[in-house]
């Protein structure tokens, strides 16, 4: 593989604060979305997890030099927030419905017809991840292809749905109160990174807590309220036929849920990778893990052909393939090494 240095020099700074937001009228309220790239490219729509937005939950991948220019080379990324989420939101009034899972996957669709786009690949984390499979479910002629980092596809477990609703009550009562915080940082990182005692938290840490703390309340439980309210969609995921890359932290609350997505998708063109000793934000907590299974997964649509690879590129979810030893630690190399695999190939 080659060293950094060969790949596009993207300046992050341009990256982010290069961008438009558009504010987007759908049927149930307005929606952020903030555009970086190229239009005339194929695009990359985004959703994050629970109280969080683009910058949140993206910009430890998109901060990483290798990433940001493998993603911004194939694509223009359109950064969708739930309702309420964007920065500096206001407070969304309290006569408002609460739009449901159904109704979020909805304006997906409506800001897919405002900026006049036909398929796009899509990534979300956990609830984002919910929400952009839903969409894919429902959607599937707009959906290129999936990539969902700590997903959840099932209804809530009854712990779910009572820890959920011990959330909604801080929020109802004490807005994001110091236990609520560290209820959602607890549901993004790994221990190690939230740090102990002896060991002060990481960066990204104390990053993810100064932008809880500008969160709306009101906003962030009826997006809550939405997903403690979804139904399974296990069922569906068997229909679907798009390429779909799973990624989950074995420390993540939902791990046993990524599992369960996997074996319901097509074995032929569906793959895991879990990245050891990290929590459910894999974008944020360990970016880097990311980028070769993203590598061989965009391979596979030929919007990536690097220079380095020698012969045809084949993607890690393609018939193609040899060998699942194309997604192997090893085949990685050393800065991969902390993850391990699991792809379903069909040889």
């Amino acid at each position: 593989m080659a060293e950094s240095s060969d790949f596009v020099s993207i300046d992050v700074e341009t990256i982010y604060l290069g961008g438009k937001e558009f504010h987007v009228q759908t049927g149930h309220s307005f929606v952020s979305v903030i555009v970086y790239g190229d239009q005339d490219k194929p695009a990359l729509i985004t959703y994050p997890d629970l109280a969080l937005n683009h910058m949140s939950c993206f910009q430890g991948l998109f901060f990483y030099p290798e990433a940001a220019a493998l993603l911004l080379h194939s694509f223009c990324i359109y950064h969708i927030s739930p309702p309420g989420h964007e920065l500096g939101a206001a407070s969304i009034c309290h006569d408002e419905p609460v739009p449901s899972v159904e109704d979020l996957a909805d304006q997906i669709v409506e800001i897919l017809n405002f900026f006049g786009l036909d398929a796009v690949m899509c990534m979300g984390v956990t609830a984002g991840a919910y929400i952009l499979s839903l969409f894919a479910i429902k959607y599937r002629e707009r959906v290129l292809g999936l990539i969902v980092i700590s997903p959840l596809c099932k209804a809530p477990s009854w712990s779910e749905w009572f820890y959920n609703k011990l959330m909604a009550n801080l929020l109802h009562f004490y807005g994001m109160c110091g236990l609520l915080r560290e209820c959602l940082l607890k549901r993004y990182f790994s221990k190690e990174v939230r740090g102990s005692e002896d060991v002060p938290e990481s960066d990204i840490v104390q990053a993810c807590r100064r932008l809880l703390d500008e969160r709306q309340s009101m906003n962030v439980l009826r997006f809550l309220e939405a997903m403690n309210e979804r139904p399974d969609i296990s069922d569906g995921l068997k229909r679907l036929r798009c390429r779909t890359l799973v990624f989950v932290g074995d420390e993540s609350p939902f791990h046993a849920e990524a599992l369960h997505m996997i074996s319901k998708l097509d074995k032929r063109c569906s793959a895991l990778v879990e990245v050891q000793a990290c929590g459910s934000m894999v974008t944020e907590e360990q970016p880097h893990a990311m980028l070769i299974p993203l590598e061989y997964f965009l391979m596979g649509y030929g919007f990536y052909r690097p220079s380095w690879f020698s012969g045809s590129p084949r993607s890690p979810l393609s018939p193609s393939c040899i060998s699942p030893e194309l997604l192997s630690p090893e085949s990685m190399g050393l800065k991969l090494k902390p993850i391990k695999t699991r792809a379903s190939l069909e040889v």
